[in-house]
C-alpha cells in the first residue's frame, strides 16, 4: 500500500541545519510542546511520548505531550497551524489528520500549507477485531453476520474522519454490508466500549489492540495491510481472510506550523532520524508490530500531497464526504 521511505539526510541539509541562525543552533533553550490531537492512552499518544522521551535525551530539553483530541484530530491540528512558527510547538498527527479529516469534513481549520513537514516516522497497520461475545471467528462470518442484520450492527472509531472510520467504511463499500457508525473522541473510549460490549466492531492499531486481544477482552479477526506481521504471527490479513484488494494503514509524521526556521526543522529532523534508527526503537517497533519510517522534510511534503489525493478516493467511494 505504502512505500518505504528510508532516505538519509544528504550532506547539503545538514550543513542548512549547520549554518542556520544563532538562535537555531540554540534550539531547544527551553521546553517544546508536542502536540497529540488524539486522547491520552491511544497508539499515537503512546509513540509520542516513546519519541519525547529520545527527543529529550538529544536536546536535553522536556518534550510535553499535550492531548488536544476532537473531530477527527482537526482540533488539535487547527492548534499547531496557529501556532507560532517557533519551534516551541509541533505535532505528531498521523493519516486520519493530514489525508482523510481535510476530505471527511466540508471545513478543516487548517491545510497542509499551514505545515512544515518533518519526518514521517512510522506506519502503523490496523487490526479488525470484535467483542469475544460476538459469534464469530472469521472476517467472512462477520461479513455474513452483519448481512444477516442489514443496518443492526454497528462499529467504534476514534472519531469521524480518523482511520479507524474509513478502514470500516472500506470493508463495508468492498462487501456491501451495512454498519451504523459509532464515533468516540479517540481510540481509547472506542476501544473500552467494545471490550465492554457496548459496540461489537473496531479496527484499531495494531499496538493497542493485539495485546488485548491476546489476553481475551477482544478477538483479532483481519490485519488491514498485504502481509502478515512477524510480531503476529497468528493473524491474517484481510486477503487471506476472503477480502481482495483490502490494504490500509495509518502513518505517523512529524509537522511545525509553516514559517518554522528551516534549520530547526533540519535540527529535528536529525534528531527524529536518530531516535527512529536508534536499536531500542527499533526493537520496540518490532515488538509492537510498527514499520519504522524515514524521511526529509520534502519527501514527507510529497508523501502528504499524494496521500491527500489517495484518500480522497477512498472517501469518496465509500461516501464518508462532506460532514459537517
Amino acid at each position: 500500500m505504502m512505500r518505504t521511505l528510508r532516505v538519509a539526510l544528504a550532506g547539503a541539509v545538514i550543513a542548512l541545519g549547520l549554518a542556520g541562525p544563532a538562535k537555531s543552533q540554540d534550539y531547544p533553550s527551553q521546553p517544546v510542546k508536542l502536540v497529540v490531537p488524539f486522547p491520552a492512552g491511544g497508539g499515537t499518544d503512546a509513540l509520542a511520548r516513546w519519541f519525547a522521551k529520545g527527543l529529550e535525551a538529544k536536546f536535553g530539553q522536556p518534550f510535553v505531550v499535550e492531548n488536544r483530541a476532537g473531530s477527527g484530530t482537526t482540533l488539535g491540528a487547527g492548534f499547531v497551524a496557529r501556532a507560532a512558527p517557533d519551534g516551541y510547538t509541533i505535532m505528531l498527527g498521523t493519516s486520519s489528520t493530514y489525508a482523510i479529516a481535510p476530505n471527511v469534513y466540508k471545513k478543516v481549520p487548517f491545510d497542509l500549507k499551514d505545515f512544515a513537514p518533518i519526518a514521517l516516522v512510522a506506519e502503523v497497520p490496523f487490526v479488525l477485531v470484535v467483542n469475544p461475545a460476538l459469534p464469530v471467528k472469521s472476517v467472512m462470518e462477520l461479513v455474513a453476520l452483519v448481512k444477516g442484520k442489514p443496518g443492526a450492527m454497528s462499529y467504534a472509531s476514534a472519531g469521524i474522519g480518523t482511520q479507524h472510520h474509513v478502514n470500516a467504511e472500506l470493508l463495508k463499500t468492498l462487501t456491501g454490508i451495512e454498519m451504523t457508525h459509532v464515533p468516540y473522541r479517540g481510540g481509547g473510549p472506542a476501544l473500552q466500549d467494545v471490550i465492554a460490549g457496548h459496540v461489537p466492531i473496531y479496527f484499531g492499531d495494531v499496538s493497542t489492540v493485539m495485546p488485548l486481544a491476546r489476553a481475551g477482552k477482544v478477538r483479532a479477526l483481519a490485519l488491514t495491510i498485504s502481509q502478515r506481521l512477524e510480531a503476529f504471527p497468528e493473524v491474517p490479513t484481510m486477503h487471506e481472510a476472503g477480502i481482495a484488494n483490502y490494504d490500509a494503514s495509518a502513518w505517523q509524521a512529524f509537522v511545525a506550523p509553516a514559517g518554522t526556521p528551516p534549520a530547526i526543522v533540519v535540527r529535528l529532523n536529525q534528531a527524529l532520524l536518530e531516535v527512529v534508527q536508534s536499536p531500542e526503537t527499533q526493537k520496540r517497533f518490532l515488538e509492537l508490530g510498527l514499520r519504522p519510517l524515514t524521511s526529509t522534510p520534502d519527501e514527507l511534503a510529497a508523501f502528504m500531497r499524494s496521500e491527500l489525493v489517495r484518500w480522497g478516493k477512498v472517501v469518496e467511494a465509500a461516501g464518508a464526504k462532506g460532514v459537517e
